[in-house]
């Protein structure tokens, strides 16, 4: 992999939306790891607030560098939370986004959920 660089311009945000209530995931589990080569390192975990979203940005300022993350979603967990009752293992538990940032800019990383589904983008 390649050398990465600091980068202040450049932030990691993600939030999450409950397709199947319509509503923002909140409480939420998320860790974030850094990965390289086969080594992946684990920077921080956080959990949404009431709307789905990190309360400050994941990566930002000197924390920001290039590379490639994960991002690791308990859906599982937080979908028990809600009451919903799911089969034993359940479809998704934990939801990993493999990624990587490029350029010192905003990236968004956005999960939209629901007990059998999901999809992620490259939001703004």
């Amino acid at each position: 992999m390649a050398e990465t660089s600091k980068a202040d311009g450049g932030r990691l945000t993600t939030h999450v939306l409950d397709t199947a209530t319509g509503k923002p995931a909140a409480g939420l589990s998320i860790a974030l790891y850094r990965l390289d080569g086969s080594a992946r390192t684990l920077l921080k975990t956080v959990t949404t607030n009431t709307d789905g979203r990190c309360d400050a940005p994941l990566l930002a300022g000197a924390e920001f560098r290039l590379g490639e993350y994960e991002l690791v979603f308990a859906v599982g967990d937080y979908l028990r939370g809600q009451g919903t009752k799911l089969p034993e293992p359940a479809f998704l538990d934990s939801v990993p986004i493999r990624f990587g940032m490029a350029e010192s800019v905003h990236y968004h990383v956005p999960l939209l959920i629901s007990p059998y589904g999901y999809s992620t983008y490259r939001g703004s």
